[in-house]
């Protein structure tokens, strides 16, 4: 590429869509003065989606025009103004057919609706677009152009006449089609400049780019919520687009056994993975690493699945781990999400907005159980390995809960799919202490496996008590460490 090209094609003007994440899908937005296709089936957010551009960061003096087949245009105006969309620069040329049509219809016994209607339609939409010179054109919909036209050829002439007319004024037109497996729009894909596909299942939206030319643009197809303030996209996430400049340094969690097992603590940008049973200890020793964040003045935040915040916060205050009042100074924040709530774009987009907006620098996600049930059906470890990657090269210290079995044999299999994401892997579990013909349970804590540095290779006793979390010297004389959960001793005297 020469310098006066690259110098061209980055000097061209971006029109912002009005929605965040589809310019971002797209970016930067649409590229001005060029033709916009957006298809998709009913109830799929295409008008929704043309409000937004109608109406977003119009330069001073200029106007859009929306021109309508289908729907009334008072009826879309109401719903724009339902959303809350600054229309006062948005004019309205309604080509929608009224009652008048339907008695006077007497008309076509004579003539073909193509030769009735063709001429006069073409004459409003040349007359309005000459008098108001727009900046933006919406038209709803393309396919109209299909039934006042006698043929295919017709049509496309038609439409790639319409196409350069409203570009030779100057303006950007983005328009839909109301496309069908019967009634397919491969000839308006064609004419188009982009093609943006709206699509719906049973469990999400989604928004798609087939086609973008002179620009390249986020491939797949990425969550889209519609909601009482229009639309709202959520791109996938590229991790490999997001680097931040850190050092890896070790963080404590304020225990000092703990800390000794660690050589120092967790790393930055590195992912810590919590496994054992239900009541071990695994979240509350993940809270202890925030706390000792909130006494260097870090933002953490916990993202959970299961438990309620309340429960947590209560829980907490009763293991001298101060969460409510590091939550009301803003140094903590709990964020309950319900699992069919959100996709796992939406998800990450949460997480972003945490990252980039309230600068966190450790995120714990509890549990991944839980995680994996708001996939929906999608794949889960793709979207874990992205949110994952994306944390650390934020410089962001990841802590994983994964709560097993009590015998881990029910769930090697799940946890052997997403543990080579682990830098450091801290093992607890159950031992059982013999003593005067009674059994009793004790918790302990293990690290497995550490990036960064070494690690004590031993077992120590977890005691989580109303004067906070404690861990005991090494254990000595057990076996069957890795056969279940609850680890038996040899030696009576060496528990």
């Amino acid at each position: 590429m020469t310098k006066s090209s690259k110098k061209k094609q980055t000097s061209k003007t971006r029109l912002s869509t009005g929605i965040s994440g589809l310019d971002e899908i797209l970016n930067g937005g649409l590229i001005a003065n060029r033709a916009y296709l957006v298809r998709g089936g009913p109830g799929t957010g295409k008008t929704t989606l043309g409000l937004h551009y109608l109406t977003h960061q119009l330069p001073k003096g200029k106007s859009s025009l929306l021109i309508c087949f289908g729907e009334p245009g008072h009826q879309i105006l109401e719903t724009g103004s339902d959303m809350d969309l600054d229309l006062e620069s948005v004019s309205c040329l309604d080509l929608s057919p009224d009652s008048a049509f339907f008695t006077e219809s007497q008309t076509y016994d004579f003539f073909s609706p193509a030769e009735v209607e063709k001429d006069p339609i073409t004459q409003k939409i040349v007359d309005q677009v000459t008098k108001l010179k727009p900046d933006r054109i919406f038209v709803d919909s393309m396919t109209q152009f299909r039934y006042i036209t006698a043929d295919t050829f017709q049509f496309r002439k038609q439409v790639l006449a319409f196409i350069r007319f409203i570009l030779g004024q100057g303006a950007t037109v983005v328009f839909t089609s109301e496309c069908s497996p019967e009634e397919p729009d491969y000839d308006l894909q064609f004419m188009s400049d982009g093609v943006i596909n709206l699509g719906i299942t049973p469990t999400r939206r989604t928004v798609g780019i087939s086609k973008f030319r002179s620009s390249g643009f986020q491939a797949g197809n990425h969550s889209l919520r519609l909601g009482p303030k229009g639309m709202s996209v959520f791109p996938k996430l590229l991790p490999e687009a997001y680097k931040r400049n850190f050092q890896p340094e070790p963080l404590p969690s304020g225990i000092p056994a703990l800390d000794k097992m660690l050589r120092g603590g967790i790393e930055r940008g590195m992912v810590t993975l919590f496994r054992g049973p239900s009541g071990v200890g695994k979240t509350t020793i993940g809270l202890q690493f925030m706390k000792e964040a909130a006494s260097r003045m870090e933002r953490s935040v916990v993202f959970t699945f299961e438990e309620d915040v309340e429960i947590i916060l209560r829980r907490s205050e009763k293991l001298k781990i101060p969460a409510r009042v590091m939550t009301e100074e803003g140094s903590l924040a709990i964020v309950k999400i319900e699992p069919l709530q959100y996709t796992p774009d939406e998800f990450s987009s949460i997480v972003r907005h945490e990252v980039e907006e309230n600068h966190i620098r450790i995120v714990m996600i509890d549990s991944i159980s839980g995680y994996n049930l708001s996939m929906q059906g999608e794949d889960f470890l793709s979207h874990l390995h992205a949110l994952c990657k994306y944390l650390a090269n934020m410089g962001v210290a990841v802590i994983l809960i994964n709560e097993t079995a009590l015998l881990d044999e029910d769930d090697k299999g799940t946890a052997d799919s997403f543990t080579y994401l682990a830098d450091n892997l801290i093992l607890l579990r159950y031992v059982d202490r013999h003593e005067d013909g009674k059994v009793e349970l004790r918790k302990s804590i293990g690290v497995i496996k550490k990036r960064l540095s070494d690690f004590e290779k031993t077992l120590r006793e977890l005691k989580i008590t109303q004067y906070g979390v404690e861990v005991g010297p090494p254990l000595t004389g057990l076996q069957g460490i890795f056969d279940g959960d609850i680890i038996k001793s040899e030696d009576d005297d060496d528990v």
